[in-house]
């Protein structure tokens, strides 16, 4: 069994969560663990969690930063692996993770996030995604991506990073509604560089269902550009909604 913590910050994701974990229950090698961090859902979301295999913890604290920082604090494994509630993993998923961060060089990892739903799959919406994480910080921090090795990593691309390094720069940032992936990649990435691997893992398009495609893709690169140029995440929350 594999040193990986995975972990699952939810709010009710009763619609969606139980897919997640019979594809977490096929691990080849299996995690460590799936700890499914609740914020206060009014759904069967624990109940489905536990009758997968997961251990259920209760956040104090609403918000995926301050949930994924407290399933840091339980889990055992040297690696954390932070899922969404409605992204799936391949089965070979911890081993990508293991040979990713065997390199000491390399702080923090993340994958090709292919957005797709039950009637189509987003092959735009998930290209201009996948070169987002380069575009982002060559176009906003370019000494970081050039240097440092920066990539922007965000939530649907599963990252993951050591414990040691996690903590060592402080966790997620609590005080940020959105963009919390982000700000970590900016902290992690003076321990190490920041890496991409060539590995998808599929995500839900339920937003995009939501909004329609273009205006997804308008809050998508709106977001990162108000961002980039300095915008305080709690101002961009008001445009991004939570969509179950």
């Amino acid at each position: 069994m594999a040193n990986v913590s995975i972990i699952i910050p939810v709010l009710n994701e009763a619609s969606c969560l139980g897919r997640t974990l019979r594809y977490l229950r096929i691990l080849e090698p299996a995690c460590a663990e799936v700890l499914v961090v609740d914020g206060g859902s009014s759904d069967d979301t624990a109940a489905i969690a536990r009758a997968g295999g997961a251990t259920v913890i209760q956040s104090v604290q609403r918000g995926r930063a301050a949930q994924m920082n407290a399933g840091a604090e339980w889990a055992s494994g040297d690696i954390l692996c932070f899922l969404h509630g409605d992204t799936l993993l391949p089965d070979d998923a911890i081993a990508v993770i293991e040979t990713t961060l065997a390199n000491p060089q390399t702080a923090c990892g993340g994958f090709i996030s292919v957005m797709a739903g039950a009637q189509t799959t987003r092959w735009g919406i998930t290209l201009h995604n996948s070169l987002k994480t380069h575009y982002a910080p060559l176009l906003f921090r370019p000494h970081l991506y050039c240097l440092k090795g920066l990539r922007l990593l965000f939530g649907d691309q599963v990252m993951f990073c050591r414990k040691t390094d996690f903590w060592a720069c402080g966790g997620f940032e609590t005080t940020l509604p959105i963009m919390e992936e982000a700000d970590l990649c900016l902290k992690l990435c003076r321990r190490g560089r920041i890496r991409q691997v060539n590995r998808v893992v599929q995500s839900s398009d339920r937003r995009v269902v939501q909004w329609g495609p273009i205006k997804a893709n308008f809050i998508y690169l709106a977001i990162g550009f108000l961002w980039g140029i300095g915008m305080p995440a709690a101002a961009l929350k008001q445009f991004y909604a939570d969509v179950r």
